[in-house]
């Protein structure tokens, strides 16, 4: 997917390479000498990542075990199931896929549907470039390719913290990898024998991994502001927009109050 050979990344700035050894003992990055964040990807990066991501990946997993069910429920079998998580990681886009799998498939309804969706990732991709675009193009686009909504937030979160490891996010996106297909499997395994997930409560895993991840994300009373216009915009709409856009226009609008906020 990206090299973990071990050797620190290649930023942009003047085509100099930073080295991880070059940090002095417990500090948690270093700087260039035009004051820039040094940015690293090691082996170590990717540990911190999987074993950071592990708690999150774990609640997903529940969410996971739903979205194998209903994808039995639409005819998939175990194969096809963990084929499409394995290669799609994104399991609201791929709950909404099922949801519509019929006969004929309408593919053209599924793409669109999947691409209200998923249309957030170039905002949360976008707020990583400032620390991934100083990484070769290998590792920073064979980063996002296991980006998802938990995981973005917890390297978020390490990025502005300082750390400078760019393989975070690869760690961590192994981690979600790994416990979203196999619990996809287990799911797509039990197939009807539970029947509807919603009946157990699974349905509601992703919404207290959710939960989680905000009270982590939480700066005070400056993160309000967003939050609720993003809320606010959310729902409105929801109520007035067909399909799946809310979630893309809650983030612009969220996103547009904070340019004004400090620009303005």
């Amino acid at each position: 997917m990206t090299g973990t050979d071990g050797d620190a990344a290649e930023y942009d700035s003047g085509g100099a390479t930073a080295h991880p050894d070059d940090a002095p003992a417990g500090e948690a990055s270093t700087e260039t000498s035009d004051g820039a964040e040094t940015i690293t990807f090691d082996r170590s990066g990717i540990r911190a990542g999987f074993l950071t991501c592990l708690p999150i990946a774990l609640g997903v997993g529940g969410y996971g075990i739903a979205f194998g069910m209903l994808a039995r429920r639409a005819g998939l079998s175990v194969a096809e199931s963990a084929l499409m998580s394995a290669t799609v990681l994104a399991g609201a886009a791929q709950i909404i896929a099922v949801e519509l799998w019929t006969d004929p498939i309408p593919v053209a309804a599924i793409v669109v549907a999947t691409l209200a969706i998923n249309l957030r990732y170039s905002l949360m991709g976008a707020a990583l470039g400032p620390w991934l675009g100083r990484l070769s193009p290998l590792r920073s686009y064979g980063s996002l390719l296991v980006m998802a909504d938990e995981n973005w937030a917890l390297t978020m979160r390490e990025f502005q913290s300082g750390s400078g490891r760019g393989a975070f996010l690869l760690g961590t996106g192994i981690a979600m990898w790994v416990f979203w297909v196999t619990s996809t499997i287990i799911g797509a395994a039990a197939g009807g024998a539970i029947g509807d997930p919603a009946s157990y409560g699974i349905d509601f895993v992703l919404a207290a991994v959710f939960v989680a991840l905000a009270v982590e994300l939480w700066e005070g009373r400056s993160t309000l502001v967003p939050w609720l216009v993003a809320l606010a915009t959310a729902v409105v709409a929801a109520a007035l927009v067909p399909g799946q856009w809310y979630i893309l226009l809650g983030g612009f609008a969220a996103a547009a109050v904070e340019v004004v906020r400090h620009d303005g």
